[in-house]
């Protein structure tokens, strides 16, 4: 059933706001955990990895800057912002059949309107493999088909409640840096880079054909720093390895270990619980 003109304005104010699409290392399990260390009173929020934007839809603030360096996500939000009518109609037209997967999945986005892009990364999300989002070094999606018997493609309630959720936010498709020239004192940033990881085995950093390493890792450090020193509260999320705890060292009083959940790998064996850091910079 497509969404009608009249149906577009008939909408109730208790929509779920959860994320649209599976990101790997998204939040939305860790929410509960994260909760308690939420600062209550800050101008602005800012979310420089935004991916699944877990902790952004939980928090729905007045006014947000979102970015990610990953295009097809950020076209994916502002399609939802701006013509999320559009965006359902068109997801209506996909079929949950292996052909029709890969023939959309080699389809050069470029070729795209800026809806059927985020269409078909939608699609691709929930029918592939474990919803996992992954890309080779030419930038080209390559999860096989995941043969899911009624994958719930179009989810109306959940679009319709993410794109008044993004209505306050400024979304741009920018290194994690750029939040050094929107941020002010009093504002509250929130990182979820690519993790650390524990084992040479357990890496996973490929959202976009790019690499987020070690002197990756000393960089956002860096403007953890930086954002600190502006009198930004600043949040940030990450494995507890030793290379984390040696970059945010001095922030040790603000350190919280949880409990994260490692759900991505495609062996259910290698799959379970792990400690995790969340640092906070006004935690005393």
């Amino acid at each position: 059933m497509l969404l009608s003109e009249d149906s577009w304005e008939v909408v109730t104010l208790d929509l779920r706001v959860r994320p649209v699409i599976k990101w790997a290392g998204g939040k939305r399990q860790m929410l509960g955990q994260y909760a308690p260390y939420f600062p209550l009173d800050y101008r602005a929020y800012h979310e420089p990895f935004l991916g699944g934007g877990a902790v952004y839809f939980f928090l729905s603030p007045a006014k947000a800057f979102l970015s990610d360096i990953n295009e097809e996500l950020i076209n994916m939000y502002r399609v939802l912002q701006t013509s999320v009518r559009e965006l359902i109609n068109d997801l209506h037209s996909h079929l949950n059949d292996r052909e029709y997967y890969y023939n959309l999945r080699a389809m050069d986005p470029a070729g795209l309107n800026e809806v059927q892009r985020a269409s078909r990364l939608i699609f691709l999300n929930k029918t592939c493999y474990n919803g996992l989002y992954r890309v080779n070094r030419k930038n080209q999606f390559n999860v096989p088909f995941g043969s899911y018997a009624k994958p719930k493609i179009v989810d109306e309630e959940v679009l319709l409640a993410a794109h008044f959720a993004l209505q306050g936010a400024t979304l741009e498709r920018k290194d994690f840096q750029v939040v050094l020239d929107r941020s002010r004192s009093g504002d509250f940033v929130y990182f979820d880079p690519p993790y650390v990881p524990l084992s040479r085995t357990a890496n996973f950093t490929d959202y976009t054909n790019g690499s987020f390493d070690s002197r990756e890792q000393a960089r956002l450090a860096d403007t953890f720093h930086e954002l600190t020193q502006k009198g930004c509260l600043v949040m940030l999320s990450n494995s507890d390895t030793p290379l984390i705890r040696d970059l945010y060292g001095k922030y040790l009083k603000g350190f919280v270990v949880v409990q994260g959940v490692r759900c991505v790998n495609s062996r259910g064996d290698r799959r379970g619980r792990i400690d995790e850091l969340l640092i906070c910079n006004w935690l005393k």
